[in-house]
């Protein structure tokens, strides 16, 4: 054990944030801190580090316990170099070195080998410190800088490059990368997977994999938890539960823990119902009242469960208001700069989008995804080429920015604004869906966190109706709940998707096309980010082989290159994803419906089994005809879930 948290209790004024929470980290331990938007996971990581009292509990560090904490965007400020700042995180080691070149430039002074015995004894202490520095990794620091440099996507960048110069997500990215390099025993990450791309995530997965202390870490990147830690702590109701396992497996361990509490709570219910029966019945008969009595008390002492409730969460869906033509989206060699009087940031972009696609950008930072995104819905200005959208399109655009939202507004005139012709009642409805409810919608925007303005944008777009929604990064400040919430929508939506994302759980889900941007130019890949990486995988194991068959360094001779696939292959391979999309989406609809059907059927049986309703029959007769009604409708729609499936 090197830390214990027992029984914290944090309130901010009136209202509780944590309620007794407790927890233990081992060493090599790698938590996972999971929860709702403001559950206090950011307030258990500064307790933790020692960054803020508890009201009340106890933190039990173990000796000489070194913590290593990063704040959600802290990021490094003042004049220094990206070099002098890393070389920083070494402390002791810096001082070593400083030492040792003193003691290089004394051995190598006349006057010193002058006296042999003083020059023994500095001989003997420069080898003294030479091990020390050793052992303490002295040789390998400018090594280790630079592969951390590397991997955190600064190996690009000069070492004598100030930090004041870089942008606030590098200097947070750089802030890590310090971190890293100082090797705390204990680890506490606040969202360190904000600003990465997926190439740095993929360094930073890796190295933490390999990292030989502990660490808890807040993330919503649901493929990084998966990859990296091997238990998950949940705060929710101000309370913490442990699960064993990734983050995939914490939720299989969620769903069955709340089946499982469902049905214990129905069981309960069905047994207190039955005893009061029995009381009702018996009372006030001579022969049983005593035994009525006896059950009566034994009914009061039955500690009551509480109905098992889901985390409250988002709902909504995207519809399209017309269907757009066949041919969404054209650009024919486009060039585009972040502003106007900048110069190109990619050049010769072109691209064919047709109805029902849904294409990922994916690519490192600073390659120009969200550039383009906004050069194709004419935000900026188009330095080559020309951007054509098909007949019928209507285009609906999520700026990760939120630079369409007035900070003055509140949350209902924000909305209402935008679609005046709605009622007010059917707007605070839609906002209530996205979890802005009573006195919520009196919140102004400017006031609002990350996570309420996303979700703010999301409803403005979803009331649109557009029949292609063009998405940059719209994970962005969604906790994991609200993710998966949308996803679910966009898998539902029938028109046509164009979005930016790192988040590879809804690449995964949602792309059927992936174009990458780098440096060298573009490339596509049909299917999802899995997808992509397998082909990746392929490509450079044939091209592996393909040089060892001929002898030659890799690279040498493009004409053994596979030869790519036709026009009409790659269309129809297009077309049969659609189609299969197509059909796992009519089927989750079919299980969607029979669920219901099977839910109002239930429902009618247990009002009719009521002691109430059961002893009355006209009430009984009309609960049945309306039983005889759905069971048709029951035996449809397993009809249609049969031929979809033999489909």
């Amino acid at each position: 054990m090197i830390l214990q948290a027992a029984g914290i209790h944090k309130s901010y004024g009136a209202t509780p944030v944590l309620a007794g929470v407790s927890l233990l980290v081992n060493e090599r331990d790698r938590i996972g801190l999971v929860g709702v938007n403001g559950a206090g996971k950011s307030t258990l990581l500064r307790i933790l580090a020692g960054e803020l009292e508890a009201d009340s509990g106890s933190v039990t560090r173990s000796k000489e316990l070194k913590i290593g904490y990063l704040a959600q965007n802290d990021r490094l400020a003042g004049h220094r170099t990206i070099w002098e700042e890393m070389v920083s995180a070494f402390g002791p080691l810096v001082e070593q070195e400083k030492e040792l070149k003193q003691l290089e430039a004394r051995i190598g002074d006349p006057a010193e080998q002058a006296d042999e015995k003083r020059y023994a004894a500095l001989l003997a202490q420069y080898a003294d410190l030479t091990e020390r520095f050793r052992a303490a990794g002295g040789f390998e620091m400018e090594n280790r800088i630079r592969s951390v440099l590397h991997g955190m996507g600064f190996g690009g960048f000069h070492p004598d490059t100030e930090i004041a110069s870089l942008s606030g997500g590098q200097r947070t990215r750089l802030a890590l990368a310090r971190l890293l390099l100082t090797q705390p025993d204990l680890l506490l990450l606040d969202e360190p997977t904000n600003h990465l791309d997926i190439e740095t995530l993929e360094w930073l997965e890796q190295y933490l994999r390999n990292y030989a202390g502990a660490m808890i870490i807040v993330s919503h990147d649901r493929y990084f938890l998966d990859a990296v830690v091997t238990s998950i702590v949940e705060i929710e109701r101000h309370a913490a539960a442990r699960y064993t396992g990734n983050y995939t497996r914490y939720m299989e361990q969620k769903a069955a823990e709340f089946e499982l509490s469902v049905k214990r709570y129905e069981a309960q219910r069905q047994e207190i119902a039955k005893m009061e029966d029995f009381i009702r019945r018996n009372l006030a008969r001579a022969s049983t009242a005593g035994r009525a009595k006896s059950r009566r008390r034994a009914l009061e002492r039955i500690e009551r469960i509480e109905k098992p409730q889901a985390a409250r969460q988002a709902s909504f869906s995207f519809q399209t208001e017309r269907k757009s033509g066949k041919e969404v989206l054209q650009v024919y060699g486009i060039a585009a700069a972040p502003a106007p009087e900048m110069e190109p940031i990619f050049r010769n972009f072109s691209l064919e989008v047709r109805r029902g696609e849904r294409v990922a950008f994916v690519g490192p930072n600073g390659i120009g995804k969200t550039t383009l995104l906004r050069a194709l819905v004419g935000e900026l200005p188009l330095k080559e080429g020309s951007v054509r959208w098909g007949a019928g399109v209507s285009v609906g655009y999520y700026d990760q920015r939120q630079s369409g939202l007035n900070p003055a507004n509140t949350v209902l005139d924000e909305v209402w604004n935008a679609y005046p012709h709605l009622a007010e009642a059917e707007i605070r409805t839609v906002l209530g869906n996205f979890l802005f409810s009573g006195e919520d919608v009196k919140k102004t925007i400017a006031s609002l966190s990350g996570g309420e303005k996303a979700r703010v944008a999301l409803a403005k777009l979803m009331l649109k109706r557009a029949n292609v929604l063009v998405l940059d990064e719209p994970t962005n400040h969604l906790d994991l709940l609200s993710r998966e919430v949308l996803e679910a929508a966009l898998d539902e939506y029938d028109g046509t998707l164009l979005f930016v994302s790192h988040d590879r759980y809804f690449l995964n889900r949602l792309a059927d096309r992936i174009v990458e941007l780098s440096p060298d130019g573009t490339a596509q890949y049909l299917g999802n980010y899995d997808d992509m990486l397998r082909k990746k995988r392929e490509q450079a194991e044939w091209d592996h082989s393909g040089e060892e068959r001929r002898g030659k360094p890799a690279g040498s001779d493009a004409s053994d290159m596979p030869t790519a696939p036709g026009a009409a292959s790659y269309e129809a391979e297009k077309q049969a994803r659609r189609e299969q999309r197509a059909r796992v989406r009519k089927i989750e609809q079919a299980e969607a419906e029979i669920a219901r059907l099977e839910a109002q059927i239930a429902a009618l049986e247990e009002e009719m089994a009521s002691p109430e309703i059961s002893v009355d029959y006209v009430k009984l007769r009309e609960k049945q005809a309306q039983i005889d009604e759905l069971r048709p409708k029951l035996e449809e729609a397993y009809a249609a879930w049969e031929r979809l499936v033999e489909e």
